[in-house]
Formats: structure tokens, sequence, C-alpha cells
């Protein structure tokens, strides 16, 4: 891994300069128009019982928001993605590779493509946010297929495509 700080002539570390980190020199094309969400008003997707997945796709990265209920278990899996575990709120037991951990509030867990990991609550519940570079294919599988079946309840309803 290499460290984005480097040493000056003093032997200070320096993080570098922050004119060239906040520069608004383009030196590509935009890859398109950003984008506001808010969370609040994406539908939960239930994945498995008492996991709701909201997830945010960007063009090279997701996240995911997720609400574990009480006795919510996410098994262990193995995926391609990287994935960066936020808990944002509540409390879960994570197992990352075997080394099982109690996660709270401003835990971050720092998931490698393919190693193998779960989550489950106990009593309570847990708020948390998923990052996944690229984009996870299964989240992206799940997204489509709600979409469609709204979109099918909604032609049927005489609604308008979006509205529940």
């Amino acid at each position: 891994m290499s460290d984005a700080a480097s040493v000056d002539a003093g032997g200070a570390k320096s993080l570098g300069d922050a004119a060239s980190h906040f520069t608004s020199e383009a030196l590509g094309e935009p890859a398109g128009p950003g984008r506001y969400v808010n969370v609040d008003s994406l539908p939960a997707v239930e994945f498995a019982p008492g996991l709701g997945f909201r997830p945010v796709l960007g063009q090279r990265a997701m996240t995911n928001f997720v609400s574990f209920e009480p006795g919510a278990v996410a098994p262990r899996h193995v995926h391609s993605e990287e994935q960066i575990v936020i808990i944002l709120d509540g409390e879960m037991v994570f197992d990352l590779d075997g080394d099982v951990r109690t996660m709270r509030k401003g835990d971050v867990a720092v998931i490698p493509a393919w190693v193998p990991h779960g989550a489950w609550t106990t009593d309570s519940g847990c708020e948390e946010v998923d990052v996944f570079c690229p984009p996870r294919q299964s989240l992206l599988n799940l997204a489509e297929t709600h979409a469609a079946a709204e979109q099918h309840g909604a032609d049927e309803a005489g609604q308008p495509e979006g509205v529940a």
C-alpha cells in the first residue's frame, strides 16, 4: 500500500499540495452530470429478511444504505467487488474472514475482493453504509428487478412510473 504523505527536507510529513488536490483544471471530459439523492426518499428493498437496501449508483462506485432489523442476518459470502462498511448507528456483529467483532457507530471494515464476510444483529438494529467499487452486480440486478416489478404494478394500477 502506498503512503499518500511525503516527507519534506526537515523530516516533517506533508499531506501534499492542497492547490493540486482542489484543482479546477479539468484534465479530461466530465463523465456525466452530477446529481443529488435524498436517501430517505428511496424505497428500501428487502434483499433478505430484516435487511433493507437502498442503493445509490455512481458511474464507477456504489453506496448501499442498509438497515438491519434486530435479529437480521447477512449470510457469510464473497464477491469480486471491494467493499467498505461504515456503521452509522446501532451495532452489529461482523465476521471478516473469521475475525468476529461487534461494530458500533464510527467503526469501519475494509473488505478486499473475495474475502469471506457476513454480519448479523442481535437485540438491536443497525444502520450502515456499504461502499462498493466497482458497483456490486447483484445489487444492480436487484434494483432492476425491483424497478421492473414496481413498473408492472404501476401499469396495472394505471399509475405513472415510479408511483407506488
